[in-house]
């Protein structure tokens, strides 16, 4: 199934409405430039002690891999700047992204409900949720989507919002229509 241009902005409403700061959709594909530079960085040891980086190499590279019939990567940004601080100056210092609840379940929750949205008013689409959960590239596909680029941090760099948000996908068995 393809998804019209009106079910793609369907589909980009439904995430501003859910909180999402951006939503960005790419085709499915094999991240040709991003398996050489995996390797490199994987051969040089760039990944320290951080051994399952070494797994799963062409699933990283292939969502198709991950999802039968795959199509479409939908992208998602979620803000994480909080707009408290840290109010005791005695308690230790945690990263902003770590204030409140955890954001696996966070934003899985409103994955979920996107994808349901898809289904509801699309029809039958087929797919998974993904937030650091399996071994997708989330910046290539970010980058690809165009919800930004890759900074000299190697972060994903939005142009109007910096680097201050989750990534989150969607991986559809449909091709969208933009």
């Amino acid at each position: 199934m393809n998804l019209t241009d009106k079910n793609t902005q369907l589909i980009k409403q439904k995430a501003l409405d859910l909180g999402f700061m951006f939503c960005g959709i790419s085709k499915a594909d094999f991240l040709e430039e991003e398996a050489k530079q995996l390797d490199q960085w994987l051969k040089n040891g760039n990944h320290g002690k951080m051994s399952y980086m070494e797994n799963h190499f062409d699933k990283r590279l292939d969502p198709r891999l991950l999802v039968d019939d795959t199509k479409s990567v939908v992208s998602l940004l979620l803000n994480y700047f909080p707009s408290e601080e840290q109010q005791d100056s005695g308690a230790p210092k945690i990263s902003k992204y770590a204030y409140g609840e955890d954001y696996h379940f966070v934003i899985k929750e409103k994955l979920k409900d996107l994808f349901q949205f898809i289904q509801d008013e699309i029809g039958e689409v087929g797919g998974r949720v993904f937030v650091d959960s399996a071994p997708v590239m989330d910046k290539a596909w970010a980058k690809r989507s165009g919800l930004g680029w890759m900074g000299k941090n190697t972060n994903i760099i939005h142009p109007k919002h910096g680097s201050f948000f989750f990534i989150a996908e969607l991986i559809l068995d449909t091709r969208t229509g933009s």
